[in-house]
C-alpha cells in the first residue's frame, strides 16, 4: 500500500512548533511521507538549538520519501524572536494553513497535521478566527467541523467546545443531542469503525441520581438517546463521568461523548498528557494536531516535548487510509 503523504504546518514561528517538528522528523518511524510547510530559516534555528541537521528535500520538485519542505520564506529574522506574540507570527502561521489547504486541494497529501498557533497572535494579525478548527472550516467551505480527542485507544467527542460552563449546560437539549450523535456515528465509521459503540457521559454527578442531583439526564439526555437508539445506532448511557472514560479506555466502548469542554479534556490529559491528540472531522480530509499550545515560555530552549506531535502524525497516517 502506498504511504500517505502528510502536510505538516509549522505553526507560530515563535512558538514550539518548529522545535517539535524537527524533533519529530529526527525520530520519524511512521509509515507516511512528511511534507512540512514552514520557513527554512526558522527550522534551521530550531535545528541549531537541538544540535541536529535535517536533510530536507525541496517539495517543489519532490522525489523519494522526504522529509520534504515547502519553504514559504515568510519570516523576517530581523524582527524575529522566540517566545514573542506578534502580528507577523500570526500572519505567518495563517499562511502555512492556507498553503496546506491549497496543497490538499491539489491532491498533494492525504492528511494534515498542524503545529500550534497562537490565538492572540492571530487576532493581532487581523485574522477573524479563534483557532485552527474555524480557519480550516472556512478555507475548505465545510458545513461542520467536529472535534475528537484521542489518547491511545480512548476517543472523546465534544458536544460543546469553547463556551462558558453555564452556557454549555444550557446547550444540553434533547433535539441537539439527537442531532449530534448520528454525526458522531458517521465520522467514527469514516475512521474505519464499521459498528461503533458510543457512550455518553452524564452532565451531573452520579448521572443525576434520578433527578436528585440534576434533571438534565432525565429530561434531555435519556430521551435523546432513546430517539437515537430507535434509529439503529448503538448508544449507551448516560454514565457517570467519573467512570465512563476509563471504561471506554478499557475497550468497552469505541468513543465517549463529552457534554462540555473540560469534562473530556481532563479525562484524556490525565490519562496521558503528552500523547493526547486533537482530530478534526467534517473537513474534506483528516486533520490532527498535538493537544497543546505554542508554549511561548519555553520556545527556543530545546526542551519542548514532541510526543503529542508524533502521535498526531501517527493518527493522521492511520486514519488517512479510511477517511
Amino acid at each position: 500500500m502506498k504511504k500517505p503523504s502528510l502536510i505538516i504546518t509549522m505553526g507560530d514561528p515563535s512558538g514550539v512548533g518548529p522545535e517539535i517538528i524537527v524533533k519529530s522528523i529526527r525520530r520519524w518511524d511512521i509509515e507516511a511521507i512528511p511534507i512540512v510547510v514552514g520557513d527554512r530559516k526558522i527550522l534551521r534555528k530550531a535545528e541549531e538549538i537541538l544540535g541536529v541537521k535535517i536533510l530536507w528535500s525541496d517539495f517543489t520538485s519532490p522525489a523519494g520519501n522526504g522529509p520534504f519542505l515547502y519553504d514559504l520564506n515568510n519570516v523576517d529574522l530581523a524582527s524575529f524572536s522566540w517566545g514573542e506574540i506578534s502580528p507577523s507570527g500570526g500572519k505567518a502561521s495563517y499562511e502555512y494553513i492556507e498553503k496546506a489547504v491549497e496543497l490538499m486541494g491539489e491532491g498533494r497529501g492525504e492528511g494534515v497535521v498542524t503545529a500550534p498557533i497562537n490565538k492572540e497572535a492571530i487576532h493581532k494579525a487581523g485574522i477573524p478566527f479563534i483557532g485552527h478548527t474555524e480557519i480550516f472550516q472556512e478555507l475548505t467551505h465545510s458545513e461542520e467541523a467536529l472535534t475528537m480527542f484521542q489518547v491511545k485507544s480512548l476517543r472523546v467527542f465534544f458536544f460543546t467546545r469553547h463556551l462558558p460552563l453555564k452556557i454549555a449546560i444550557e446547550q444540553v437539549k434533547k433535539d441537539k443531542i439527537a442531532q449530534f450523535i448520528p454525526r458522531m456515528h458517521y465520522y467514527l465509521q469514516k475512521l474505519g469503525l464499521s459498528h461503533p459503540r458510543i457512550a455518553v457521559a452524564a452532565l451531573n454527578p452520579h448521572g443525576g441520581e434520578r433527578g436528585l442531583l440534576g434533571e438534565e439526564e432525565t429530561k434531555e439526555i435519556i430521551p435523546a438517546l432513546e430517539l437515537v437508539r430507535s434509529g439503529g445506532i448503538e448508544i449507551s448511557g448516560p454514565y457517570p463521568a467519573d467512570s465512563i472514560f476509563w471504561r471506554s479506555f478499557q475497550g468497552e466502548f469505541d468513543a465517549v461523548l463529552s457534554l462540555y469542554h473540560d469534562q473530556g479534556h481532563i479525562a484524556t490529559k490525565c490519562l496521558d498528557f503528552y500523547k493526547t491528540v486533537s482530530v478534526t472531522l467534517g473537513l474534506p480530509f483528516i486533520r490532527t494536531s498535538p493537544d497543546h499550545g505554542t508554549a511561548m515560555d519555553i520556545a527556543g530552549k530545546g526542551i519542548a516535548n514532541e510526543e503529542s506531535m508524533l502521535e498526531a502524525c501517527r493518527h493522521a497516517a492511520q486514519y488517512a487510509v479510511y477517511y
